[in-house]
């Protein structure tokens, strides 16, 4: 009788939003026929507002264009006022009174700043993930926001490549996992929850693979790689409902992604039946002309409308063109109409055409902004992004945690007591005033210290201007803190760089005070790993803290100073040398895998194939023992489920938590396969000598891959397991699929 209820409500649940769906529906069809097809086409137009830059500026009329209907939607507009009278301006002074969609890049916060995603990446921890998305929409959304431009889920194996601080690293199953955290977060489970707002998955298609690790440059590689690395993120991050996706500035397969009917039509339409709307990156129509696809403007255009390109951001290509390709017949006005309703459904959703200032409430904006919630989860969440990479005895103690009873402390370095870098790139519209320094924390944290400050180098030039006093510092001190890395701008887009070693003045300051002879602590703060050899090889204690954002310098110090265990771990490898990138854990066998011993096999005669640190290595205050690795079986059907259980021991003195990770080889395929791929990974909480079995399970479709005929199979054969605390830190075992 229950369950007959139960069938019964959700079959009336089902049926009402049904009804409600063909109501929208009804309405979009009825706006749709008074609509000129100069309106229709500015609802296929996204301007920039000038309140922020993200790209070339190309026209200051937007406001016009807004009173015209010539542009349905803005970006780099915020804040709930500014937001209001822009959405006033619509609603009230045009023909048919469609609301705006307002855009921003809303990357790792709005206000308060989170760390930048890379970063996030580090901590595994996919429950972080989502309330860091929410949150950042809580207070986006206060500031009169509808749509973020996040999450990116571009693969990335090339740290010269800036914007690989936007995404997740490296491997495709964990960014998948984190995509999809983050559209959860972001968009929620309704949409007419006024904390909510639309996410864009980007940039489509396979933008982290630009060659040299250069920015905006050419993507070439196969349909198998395409497939099976770097396209998994995005339809993971589309299967769990992503409103929109945006197009990336590179070519794949000679094609354009703006331009592409494979990647936009085929792939993302057809196959994985994606029902929101497309977006351009900045210009990038326009830009389809330089790639020498297009042979104007006007013909850059008919292509990207033809791909299946909706909305047309900043290039005005849309708004230039399209009445007259429509009158040429190289453009179909039902396509037009098509990609208006699926932009007006959206704003139907947000529930803007029934109140199109309900993200703009002042006294919203001023309840939310820096709330206690969102400063706390900004500190936790850098705290767990923060990768401990060496802390090697001093003294015959492990020099981190720093005792509580330090008395002289010199802190030295360009990142010490620096507000805006900290933030990272892309920190949206993050106030500088509400940082949190490493200093000021550290100050506050060792009230009884005699705490040094000096800059000591700069990051974008060679002066040695600060050296003495930081030297001196540095002598009269019993322990050194050096805050080194990048600035905001040395990382992010525009912004590749072909040597990753400590820009500017840095290096040559660490190794001055290393002559010293006093014990040093680097933390290291930058947007991508950086080449630091020498420093692994001559420092014992390396903290890798990203940038952090708005409560950086709190979470540093809680982890300098043991409040808070460190836990993360690499998503990304660090290379000993740019000479080695791309380098990535999931690599595959060549005919002539490495010997030491024989030359003529694969590797270098001047620097070993190892990173300096692999993909998933982290270190902690505590230690973990791993137990024997047991399987189940050792054989499994197609149908069957392989158990992989693995005891993890506290052996320390202080509780932490340890992210175990479970890698597969599938030995011998009917096309090559890479010699480690992550499966699983499970995070346990572990008190000081407490244990926990951890079983993981593996079916035949975690054993899929692209055969030779391009199916997505599970072959019979012989698989290797891995499980441990890194990529190469792990115990083996074997089984097979029968």
């Amino acid at each position: 009788m229950k369950q007959t209820i139960l069938i019964l409500f959700l079959f009336i649940g089902l049926q009402s939003l049904f009804a409600q769906s063909d109501k929208t529906e009804q309405k979009i069809d009825k706006l749709l026929s008074k609509m000129t097809l100069e309106e229709k086409i500015g609802q296929l137009t996204l301007y920039t507002s000038g309140w922020d830059q993200t790209g070339p500026v190309l026209r200051d009329s937007y406001k016009e264009d807004v009173k015209s209907g010539r542009c349905g939607n803005l970006f780099n507009a915020h804040t709930a006022k500014y937001n209001y009278d822009l959405q006033k301006i619509a609603v009230e002074e045009t023909r048919l009174g469609i609301p705006l969609l307002f855009g921003y890049d809303v990357i790792h916060g709005y206000k308060t700043i989170f760390p930048i995603p890379l970063a996030e990446a580090c901590s595994w921890d996919l429950e972080l993930t989502e309330k860091s998305a929410r949150l950042a929409a809580k207070e986006a959304t206060a500031g009169g926001l509808h749509w973020t431009f996040n999450p990116m889920v571009d693969i990335a194996r090339d740290p010269r490549w800036g914007r690989i601080a936007e995404g997740a690293g490296e491997d495709p199953y964990l960014g998948s996992l984190i995509g999809v955290a983050k559209v959860k977060g972001i968009q929620g489970d309704d949409f007419s929850d006024k904390h909510t707002m639309l996410a864009c998955v980007k940039h489509f298609a396979a933008y982290g693979a630009a060659q040299a690790g250069r920015d905006y440059h050419t993507v070439d590689m196969s349909d198998r790689t395409l497939r099976e690395v770097y396209l998994p993120p995005y339809k993971a991050a589309i299967d769990a409902g992503a409103a929109t996706v945006m197009t990336s500035f590179n070519e794949v397969d000679g094609v354009p992604a703006s331009g592409s009917n494979y990647l936009l039509e085929n792939i993302l339409r057809k196959e994985w039946g994606f029902k929101g709307f497309i977006v351009t990156d900045y210009t990038s129509i326009n830009e389809m002309v330089h790639h020498g696809f297009a042979a104007d403007e006007k013909h850059a255009g008919e292509l990207a409308l033809n791909a299946g390109v909706d909305m047309d951001m900043q290039g005005a290509v849309f708004q230039n063109h399209l009445q007259e390709s429509v009158k040429e017949g190289k453009v179909s006005e039902k396509d037009i109409d098509e990609a208006v309703r699926r932009i007006l459904r959206y704003k139907h959703k947000l529930g803007l055409f029934e109140d199109p200032y309900r993200y703009s409430d002042e006294k919203r904006e001023k309840e939310v902004m820096f709330s206690e919630e969102m400063m706390e989860h900004a500190r936790d969440a850098g705290r767990k992004s923060i990768v401990l990479l060496k802390n090697e005895a001093v003294e015959g103690q492990p020099l981190l945690p720093l005792s509580k009873s330090t008395a002289k402390i010199a802190l030295i370095g360009p990142l010490a007591d620096n507000k805006e870098d900290v933030l990272g790139s892309w920190h949206a519209s993050g106030d500088v005033s509400k940082v949190v320094t490493l200093r000021k924390a550290l100050t506050d944290a060792l009230p009884k210290a005699e705490i040094t400050y000096i800059e000591g180098a700069k990051m974008d030039n060679n002066t040695e201007e600060g050296f003495e006093a930081a030297i001196e510092a540095s002598k009269n001190a019993d322990i050194v803190i050096m805050a080194i890395g990048e600035n905001y701008r040395q990382n992010g887009e525009a912004a590749s760089r072909s040597n990753l070693d400590l820009p500017g003045g840095q290096q040559a300051l660490l190794e001055a005070i290393h002559a010293i002879g006093k014990p040093i602590i680097t933390v290291v703060m930058a947007g991508r790993p950086l080449t630091i050899s020498w420093m692994d090889e001559n420092i014992p204690a390396i903290v890798n803290a990203w940038h952090l954002g708005t409560m950086a310098g709190p979470a540093i110090v809680d982890v300098l100073l043991g409040d808070y265990n460190p836990s993360a771990k690499l998503v990304i490898t660090f290379p000993r040398n740019v000479g080695q990138i791309p380098i990535y854990y999931a690599m595959k066998n060549t005919g002539r895998p490495f010997k030491a011993t024989d030359k003529y096999t694969s590797k270098y005669i001047d620097v070993p194939n190892e990173p300096l640190y692999p993909f998933g290595y982290g270190l902690s205050y505590t230690t973990y023992e791993y137990g024997d690795l047991k399987l189940n079986k050792t054989e499994i059907g197609m149908d069957e489920t392989l158990e992989v259980s693995v005891k993890i021991t506290n052996t320390g003195k202080v509780d932490g938590v340890e992210t175990v990770q479970l890698y597969i080889r599938d030995l011998v395929g009917s096309t090559t396969r890479p010699v480690k791929d992550l499966k699983g990974f499970r995070q346990v909480k572990l008190k000081a000598g407490a244990d926990e079995t951890i079983t993981f399970k593996l079916t035949s479709e975690d054993l899929k891959y692209y055969n030779q005929q391009m199916e997505l199979v599970a072959e019979k054969g012989d698989f290797k397991v891995f499980v441990g605390s890194s990529s190469v830190d792990v115990m083996e075992a074997d089984f097979t699929l029968k």
